[in-house]
């Protein structure tokens, strides 16, 4: 499914885009980096068959409006979490529901938008081996999720399908909540781990 295939990782030298472009790089995966220092967004994306958007909420829009030109007929995975500093341990999700829908909206008709990675700590895929976290991945037709619960098994995650786009606010805004664990616990990356879901395979197994 994904062998054939160039994914553009957009803010792909911050600490979730680097992660990802290096755990499929691992996985023998094309990536293509979209950074501020290096290949323009536009270029990565215009290169790309899977477009990966990582940046920071705060540059979400800008982001999408580099890369819609060239994202028509493509599927584009949102990772964005709407936090808006400083309280970033509440949760604030945007007036279209979530920043899913939100990045849906910007980017227009003839791009399919699904999300995930939301729960997934960063300094975690940064580092080798399995983690302990399952990766919900979220968008409207279920052909276009399975290339994100790709993307993420390739990733060293378990990844499950959450639904349709509008259910992303759920895990975007579980993030603040676990920053908040973080905090109140003195947690190293808290994440998420669904249980009692028969016949779903655990990659730390």
């Amino acid at each position: 499914m994904l062998t054939d295939k160039t994914i553009a990782v957009i803010g792909g030298t911050g600490k979730l885009g680097a992660a990802l472009a290096g755990r499929w790089r691992a996985a023998g995966l094309t990536v293509v980096i979209g950074s501020r220092s290096g290949v323009a967004y536009a270029d990565a994306a215009a290169a790309a068959d899977i477009i990966v958007v990582t940046v920071p909420y705060a540059a979400q829009a800008d982001a999408l409006a580099q890369i819609a030109p060239h994202a028509v007929g493509k599927l584009v995975l949102d990772t964005t979490v709407p936090l808006v500093p400083p309280r970033v341990m509440r949760v604030q999700l945007p007036a279209e529901g979530s920043a899913a829908q939100r990045a849906l909206a910007m980017l227009g008709e003839g791009v399919r938008v699904i999300s995930g990675f939301h729960s997934v700590a960063a300094h975690k895929l940064a580092e080798p081996g399995a983690v302990d976290c399952d990766c919900l991945v979220f968008g409207d037709e279920r052909a276009d999720r399975a290339v994100g619960v790709a993307l993420a098994e390739a990733a060293g995650l378990r990844a499950l399908h959450g639904g349709g786009l509008a259910n992303s606010a759920a895990a975007e805004a579980l993030t603040s909540v676990l920053i908040f664990l973080n905090r109140t616990y003195q947690s190293d990356g808290a994440g998420l781990r669904i249980t009692n879901l028969p016949g779903v395979a655990d990659p730390a197994a």
